[in-house]
């Protein structure tokens, strides 16, 4: 066999591969390669090749041709007619290297740019004031025989844009039109992620971490409004601050610290003032217990928070711009026009600290999860009041449970809940082969017990409790139904509407059925 020189190589594999297009084999059934038996035994050559005095490269064949004949598996085709499908087929992989080439360079631009994404939520709701006494009366409206007003509202129409920018940093714009003509700001901030210690630092308005019910995304959480006092100790969640995220690897433990000024700036996104009212919050989670092997169905999280505030005590009387932040409030678990817990902004109040502890624990489709918040106020006493210390407390203990299977996941590596994702999505169509076919979707039955106490020394903010039973029904992983049942009292309220100690306080009972429709995208 003659040994040839100066091969090349390209041209080479395409002349075999030319020969698979033509129907010969690299190893054929004898077990050759190349024409070359895998034994000692003669070779037979059956691979396409050129004329050794054209294409001295290419291994000689030994078959008899022609200078302008190519031979294939013993069969001669025209030179000019292999040379054109060589050219071809060497076309064809230069235009591919170069298409790769640019999809390489378009990945790397777009690297080298800022990304981002859209999504939003819709929440309506329908509120009945079933029932109430003067006593709420007079909290809702200031008549004692003016009751609460039922209503439909829009409570969230949130459009968000998330994104990444070129040296590890991202963004969030948050914006809520449920007041079309006054749109409020959420989320709205800037930081960097991928630093040292699993760590991201976010610079702007975000949510303070304290309350783990606060912490959870509205989207998912089981009631539709927040209990008594996660939304009391952390009215709107939202402040203007730095904070600091991280995690350990396995996401076992994470934690998230972080200062903030007190005022909300949700609605002009300004801070004026010559006293800055701020606060240091922080918070250590984790969950120890996370079944793996059931994909989350089992897990135990606890978690602690707290807070060091200062307040401007005199912000009522004094000629600065900013408001007084000392003070406390929620609503009644719906979307009354006032606050019935109320402290009302509290004069001489010189700062005040907070500690929250927090648990969940999920069995199958059985969660039962609880808050409890401490708040110590200092003050000195102005305006008629008599300045002692106050403490204020409150609550939660709810369960909840899937009748259809389901639970609720953990989002390990914020301590946070996740998106619940139905076995069946609820769907009604004509089969094909006639009838109507099903899917109902998931179905969760939920029980709450909220307590709440903003009376002490002599502020009168409103001292009860709140039971809501609830039901949900998720049509998909991103809409549901929230149906709520509102049943509480109040005592020792009112302070939110007097500027001067209150000789008694406002007492009263109420009942309340809320539905909250949902989908976001």
């Amino acid at each position: 066999m003659k040994k040839t020189h100066g091969a090349r190589p390209r041209r080479f594999s395409l002349a075999l591969a030319l020969a698979t297009c033509f129907g010969t084999a690299a190893v054929n059934a004898d077990d050759t390669f190349f024409g070359m038996p895998t034994d000692n035994t003669a070779p037979v050559y059956q691979t396409a090749r050129l004329n050794p005095v054209d294409d001295p490269g290419l291994i000689d064949s030994g078959v008899e041709s022609s200078a302008s004949d190519a031979v294939v598996a013993g069969e001669t085709v025209p030179l000019k007619d292999y040379e054109k499908l060589l050219g071809r087929v060497g076309d064809l992989e230069s235009s591919w290297e170069k298409y790769q080439d640019k999809l390489k360079s378009d990945a790397d631009a777009k690297k080298k740019k800022p990304a981002y994404k859209l999504n939003g939520r819709v929440h309506l709701d329908n509120w009945n004031f079933l029932d109430s006494d003067a006593g709420i009366n007079q909290l809702e409206t200031g008549d004692p025989t003016d009751d609460p007003e039922d209503r439909w509202d829009f409570r969230r129409i949130r459009l968000t844009w998330t994104g990444d920018v070129p040296g590890n940093m991202l963004y969030r714009i948050q914006i809520d039109f449920n007041n079309p003509s006054s749109a409020e700001m959420k989320d709205v901030y800037l930081g960097f992620k991928e630093l040292p210690h699993n760590q991201t630092m976010l610079i702007g308005n975000q949510k303070r971490p304290i309350g783990l019910d606060h912490l959870n995304s509205s989207r998912h959480n089981v009631f539709a409004e927040r209990p008594l006092a996660v939304e009391t100790f952390n009215e709107d969640a939202r402040r203007l601050g730095v904070c600091m995220y991280g995690l350990t690897d396995d996401e076992s433990i994470h934690w998230r610290y972080g200062a903030f000024l007190l005022e909300n700036i949700s609605q002009d996104g300004r801070y004026r003032g010559d006293f800055d009212e701020c606060g240091l919050y922080g918070r250590l989670s984790g969950s120890p217990w996370y079944d793996e092997i059931s994909g989350g169905r089992g897990y135990w999280h606890w978690g602690i928070a707290g807070s060091v505030n200062q307040t401007d005590g005199d912000g009522q009387l004094d000629n600065d711009q900013n408001a007084n932040e000392g003070r406390f409030r929620t609503r009644p678990l719906a979307r009354s026009d006032s606050r019935w817990w109320d402290t009302g902004r509290i004069l001489g109040a010189e700062g005040y600290q907070q500690l929250a502890f927090e648990s969940m624990l999920n069995i199958g489709a059985l969660q039962i999860t609880g808050e409890y918040f401490t708040t110590w106020m200092q003050r000195d006493a102005l305006g008629g009041f008599n300045g002692s210390d106050l403490t204020f407390h409150g609550g939660y203990l709810f369960a909840h449970y899937f009748l259809t299977g389901e639970h609720i996941p953990l989002k390990r590596s914020s301590g946070t809940i996740d998106r619940v994702k139905p076995f069946e999505n609820f769907f009604v169509v004509d089969r094909c082969t006639g009838g109507t076919g099903r899917g109902w979707g998931a179905l969760g039955l939920g029980l709450r017990a909220d307590y709440l106490d903003l009376s002490d020394s002599d502020i009168r903010g409103g001292q009860g409790y709140a039971l809501t039973a609830g039901l949900n029904w998720y049509w998909t992983a991103y809409s549901k139904i929230q149906a709520n049942m509102v049943m509480g009292e109040i005592e020792n309220a009112g302070q939110g509407r007097s500027a001067v100690p209150l000789a008694a306080g406002i007492d009263g009972d109420f009942s309340i059925l809320g539905f909250r429709y949902m989908i976001d995208f």
